[in-house]
């Protein structure tokens, strides 16, 4: 029953970013979205550290170096601190994004091309470099529509810095 939780809540986390980065694409910003996944991150985490490591954190390290060094050669457990990041920042997001909506919509365009990059870049070698199977294809499928999502949003010229966060017209 651990797995499945800890499965089911990294995966509704991702559902969570994709739903919301295509929101914050599509000039749609609900907040709800964004705010879900990361709640489920941090589920998925407080399940993974339950049912895996024992509420250690030496356990979830060692695990972290261990796949690590399967997968690349390396044995280093520096991701589990990457993903500390990760949580944090999400979390920063999700609540500049409900105190401070007009500031979080004026932010600085570079500042969300950062963002938008770093959590591909973990969701990509999350789902495709450490996985296999289905699972790499879905985490290749997911990387490469928020790629292109982007990418067409580039080529149109839209501006990505004032707004494209939210609809004026909805409030959540």
């Amino acid at each position: 029953m651990g797995e499945l939780l800890t499965r089911i809540t990294i995966w509704a986390a991702l559902a969570g970013y994709a739903l919301g980065a295509t929101y914050l694409l599509t000039s749609r910003g609900r907040r709800w979205a964004w705010t879900a996944g990361c709640l489920c991150l941090v589920v998925h985490v407080i399940f993974a550290f339950n049912y895996y490591h024992d509420w250690s954190q030496a356990s979830a390290y060692a695990d972290t170096a261990r796949q690590t060094a399967e997968v690349v050669g390396i044995n280093w457990g520096g991701g589990l601190y990457i993903n500390y990041v990760l949580i944090v920042a999400w979390i920063m997001d999700v609540v500049w994004w409900w105190v401070w909506p007009d500031g979080y919509r004026n932010r600085p365009r570079l500042l969300n091309i950062i963002w938008q990059g770093f959590l591909i870049f973990i969701i990509f070698n999350a789902t495709v470099v450490f996985k296999t199977g289905p699972l790499r294809w879905i985490g290749l499928g997911l990387c490469t529509g928020i790629i292109i999502h982007w990418w067409l949003r580039e080529i149109k010229k839209a501006p990505l810095d004032s707004d494209y966060l939210t609809d004026k017209s909805a409030t959540d």
